[in-house]
């Protein structure tokens, strides 16, 4: 693709938009606070291609992967509209699961496990893509920094309450709120109460090898994520493969107890599986995201805008 030397590629997430622009043989990176999934998608990624421009970012393709994006909210038309300024032929957009999965398995068959803030698994077959789980903290995420952090605030209030087991997170907690009782009320009151118990994760990871709370709380989020990548070989008919491709991938996997674990379990059903941990760059994935084929699965997963010739 010859427009591919000139190119802006956005990961939109929860935890944080990460930018990469690529022009001339130049690359250059920046950050900018998470995509709002409570909030319209389109108006944040806009505000992110008007920052690019401020940067001096002219980019004649866009590949852009988002967290919580919907068919009804995908609207890659006013995005090039929008990135005018950039010089922009072509935004291609998908939904960061997508570009999760491009990172770490390009176009090819398998599952990737994306679990930051959030999870999403993606497994992709011959004919069929099957999305598991990335249903959002209210009504899935499960094994996600957020589900750790939320199981974690619940084992330490059992333990305040004597309903639970003595744990050391009860500690980690009280670092952040010398009175456990209000602790409610002002994560209810924080605009960034996912985010923030999300954080609580790094510290259940910590505590796994010397506490058995956090421990149980690791081993279940690892028992989650297993299971969704192994749903997802199975639905797209990869799970009969002679080695299926699977990955592990974003911030929660940084826990070797979580990532020995999701390992073992997908090895105890599918011994022959190629499991890989940590190994994908989501903005690599964003790069790639306006050269997929045709022939690929995943092509009617995205959206693409084009400036006519």
């Amino acid at each position: 693709m010859p427009l591919m030397s000139s190119i802006l590629a956005i990961d939109a997430g929860q935890s944080g938009i990460k930018v990469r622009h690529v022009a001339g043989g130049t690359m250059r990176h920046w950050a900018e606070p998470g995509i709002r999934t409570d909030l319209p998608l389109m108006p944040q990624l806009s505000a992110v291609l008007a920052e690019a421009a401020r940067r001096g970012g002219a980019a004649t393709t866009i590949g852009i992967g988002v967290s919580g994006l919907t068919d009804g909210a995908s609207d890659a038309q006013s995005l090039l509209a929008d990135a005018a300024p950039l010089g922009a032929h072509s935004v291609t957009l998908a939904h960061d699961s997508i570009t999760a999965y491009l990172g770490a398995l390009n176009d090819g068959c398998g599952v990737v496990v994306a679990s930051g803030t959030g999870v999403v698994s993606l497994a992709v077959g011959e004919h069929d893509v099957a999305r598991i789980d990335g249903w959002g903290h209210l009504m899935g995420d499960a094994g996600s920094g957020y589900w750790i952090g939320r199981a974690a605030l619940e084992a330490v209030m059992r333990a305040y309450d004597g309903r639970g087991p003595d744990t050391e997170l009860v500690q980690v907690v009280l670092a952040d709120f010398p009175a456990l009782e209000d602790a409610y009320i002002e994560l209810q009151a924080d605009d960034e109460r996912v985010r923030r118990i999300a954080r609580y994760a790094a510290g259940v990871a910590e505590l796994a090898a010397t506490d058995a709370v956090a421990a149980g709380i690791i081993a279940a989020a690892a028992e989650e994520l297993a299971h969704a990548a192994l749903t997802g070989l199975r639905r797209v008919g990869q799970d009969t493969v002679e080695a299926p491709q699977v990955r592990g991938i974003g911030g929660v996997f940084r826990s070797t107890a979580l990532a020995r674990a999701f390992e073992q379990r997908v090895h105890a059903e599918l011994p022959a599986a190629q499991v890989g941990i940590g190994s994908s760059d989501p903005l690599d994935g964003a790069a790639r995201l306006p050269a997929v084929g045709e022939h690929s699965a995943l092509r009617r997963r995205i959206t693409r805008a084009e400036l006519e010739p």
